[in-house]
């Protein structure tokens, strides 16, 4: 009797319980029976919606319903077994070690972190970026916000928007607007503050788009498209010729004239003295020093390491400032990994962002686990020591093993564990030779062992410690398995189900139209024959292309070309240069001074407005056959897996 009545109490205790954690996060919906709860749907709404998550039935409503879709989808992709492939599961993996970074410093000891640098260091990546601007010291919904942007559109770019495009229009890059968000090729180490984008670039596969890695200026969106051997750095002269308000033919003849000259035989440094006009060189025989990637203009790095041996010398090339011939006088190629460890160390201690982080990280976990040492501990045993210490000789005594070093978190830490430590950091004590003092030898290694320890329990609990960290690796996890999804039943099909796409474009019918367009014919005229421009324009008002081309294109002696070019009215910038919409318009001329050439452009015909053929606005379309396909299979997805909301709760969420 007494044994019956101690379970029904202890179902009755466990009921409530239950009940009690139920209570405090209940579940809002079901999505064929799995539980989605307030917590988390709160979480996504408020994030997504930023300062106008206002709670009100409105914007609950609309949010609700996307997040039911959004848990569909998921749940389609787990039937279909899509979390077990390896890619993604890789690709998971490697987003949680990226993540960690922003919560959790790099917990690698220097001796990792330099193999890494080395590794990385063998090769030269060429990235683009998208760079999303915000304060190093911003948190909260700024940092939040911020990410949400960079989100949509790495969304926007996986539906396979070109990404230069994009980076012109949202880079906080200013440099975006010209390239395109392409940084060129870059190596190893990135400068301080990037040392996320740097992981980031070197992690990723080409042509991937990057999860928003933050660094010192903000999140950034990276693609990688290539790699090649690193360069490493070549030792180099130069001759130049200026350009700029000189005649370019005759500059042109003069470097041609020095190249000459050096194929004779000709005294390299001495034509560098006596005909460079690059002042900070020419009265040291055109030594410029050693050129290593992205310090110099790409033309003249390009040029520099094209000289495949010592002594030789590259033909004239031209660069934004004039024309060059580059002396190459030695060449450093990337060293073994046991030449360059210690510079690779060195690189790394002189890090700030490195060291600082650290410290900070391990003083919080310090305070938060409260921390307690014995250091007198230390001393006694520095006592002990003498000059083996600093060799591999030296091996960890097992007197007072057992004794507590230091607690942290209810955990003990022993002396045994710190000699272990100290024993098998055999570098670290040799380096110490000569430099350090027992004491203070010990104590450093004691630091190490400290930091370490405090790293690596931090490490474990990033989970429960941060219910961000974690609800932002569910997000990613249900993102690639939404994405993944989405692509074979969505993307795909409309990528490749041509007959579906024709019979739906039919459905379409004058959705997709072209404005008036101008067929113009665009004159190019180099700057060097700008005595027969205007004689030209006035000639095409009433000639015919082909007459043009036969009166004024006779000899070598003037430089011209013709392209045609169909502007659209009211959406092609070019359209404005035009003062009338008519056949024979021509407009007036126009100097690229970067390019020393003149351009006008004549209206040879206008095309009335008309409907696109499904080729001319294909991109278009796949897009709206794509929210098409989506939309059946959410409807398909509803009939498979019911959905159950309950109302109370969602009820209780509205801010009256």
């Amino acid at each position: 009797m007494a044994k019956n009545l101690l379970l029904l109490i202890g179902c009755f205790f466990s009921l409530l319980v239950f009940s009690q954690a139920q209570d405090k996060d209940p579940v809002l919906f079901t999505v064929d029976g799995t539980p989605v709860h307030v917590s988390e749907f709160k979480y996504i709404y408020s994030k997504t919606n930023g300062k106008n998550a206002d709670f009100s039935r409105a914007t609950l409503q609309e949010y609700l319903d996307l997040y039911t879709k959004f848990k569909l989808k998921v749940k389609k992709a787990k039937d279909m077994r899509l979390d077990t492939v390896q890619v993604l599961q890789e690709e998971l993996a490697g987003y949680r070690r990226q993540l960690a970074d922003s919560y959790l410093l790099n917990k690698q000891v220097t001796e990792k972190l330099t193999k890494e640098l080395f590794e990385r260091s063998q090769y030269d990546l060429d990235i683009s970026h998208i760079l999303f601007a915000l304060p190093a010291e911003a948190k909260g919904a700024d940092t939040v916000s911020t990410f949400r942007q960079a989100m949509e559109v790495r969304a926007r770019l996986l539906k396979g928007e070109d990404f230069a495009t994009i980076a012109k229009q949202v880079s906080a890059d200013k440099s975006a607007a010209t390239n395109g968000g392409n940084i060129g090729f870059v190596t190893a180490m990135f400068p301080n503050g990037f040392y996320p984008l740097e992981s980031v670039a070197y992690r990723s596969s080409f042509d991937q788009i990057s999860m928003p890695v933050r660094t010192s200026v903000g999140y950034h969106l990276v693609k990688v498209h290539s790699k090649r051997p690193a360069r490493g750095e070549v030792e180099v002269a130069h001759i130049l010729l200026r350009t700029e308000g000189a005649d370019a033919f005759m500059v042109k003849m003069q470097i041609d004239t020095l190249y000459a000259a050096l194929k004779k035989g000709a005294n390299f440094e001495e034509l560098a003295a006596k005909s460079s006009q690059d002042t900070r060189t020419a009265d040291k025989g055109g030594y410029v020093g050693f050129v290593t990637i992205n310090r110099f203009e790409q033309a003249f790095e390009d040029a520099a390491f094209s000289v495949t041996k010592d002594g030789d010398y590259s033909k004239p090339f031209q660069t934004s400032v004039g024309w060059h011939i580059i002396k190459r006088i030695s060449k450093k190629e990337i060293q073994p990994y046991d030449q360059m460890r210690g510079q690779l160390e060195a690189r790394i201690k002189r890090d700030a962002r490195f060291e600082m982080a650290r410290k900070a990280m391990v003083d919080d976990i310090k305070r938060e686990t409260g921390f307690k040492d014995y250091p007198n501990l230390l001393v006694d045993f520095a006592a002990t020591l003498n000059d083996t210490f600093f060799t591999f000789q030296w091996r960890a005594p097992q007197q007072k093993a057992g004794n507590v070093l230091f607690t942290m978190a209810k955990k003990a830490y022993t002396l045994g564990d710190f000699y272990q430590f100290v024993e098998n950091a055999t570098r670290q004590r040799m380096r110490m030779s000569g430099e350090t003092s027992l004491d203070a030898a010990v104590q450093s290694l004691y630091e190490e062992y400290v930091n370490e320890s405090c790293l690596r329990y931090e490490e474990q609990r990033l989970d429960q410690k941060y219910p961000e960290f974690k609800a932002l690796l569910r997000e990613y996890e249900e993102g690639i398995l939404l994405f993944e999804a989405t692509r074979i039943n969505v993307w795909d099909k409309a990528s490749l189900d041509t007959v579906g796409l024709k019979n739906y474009f039919k459905t379409l019918k004058g959705k997709y139209r072209w404005e008036e367009r101008a067929v113009t014919s665009v004159f190019f005229v180099d700057g060097t024959s700008k005595s027969v421009l205007e004689p030209m324009r006035e000639y095409a008002r009433k000639h015919s292309t082909e007459e043009i081309l036969e009166k004024f294109n006779k000899s070598d002696s003037v430089g011209m070309r013709i392209e045609e070019v169909i502007l659209e009215k009211g959406k092609s910038p070019e359209a404005s240069d035009l003062k009338e919409w008519k056949v024979g318009e021509i407009t007036i001329a126009q100097l690229d001074r970067q390019n020393n050439e003149f351009s006008f452009r004549k209206v040879e015909k206008i095309l009335p407005q008309q409907d696109k053929l499904l080729n001319e606005a294909r991109g278009y379309i796949i897009a709206d056959y794509q929210d098409h396909l989506e939309q059946q299979w959410v409807n398909e997805l509803k009939k498979q897996y019911p959905i159950k909301v309950e109302k109370a709760v969602f009820e209780s969420l509205i801010k009256k």
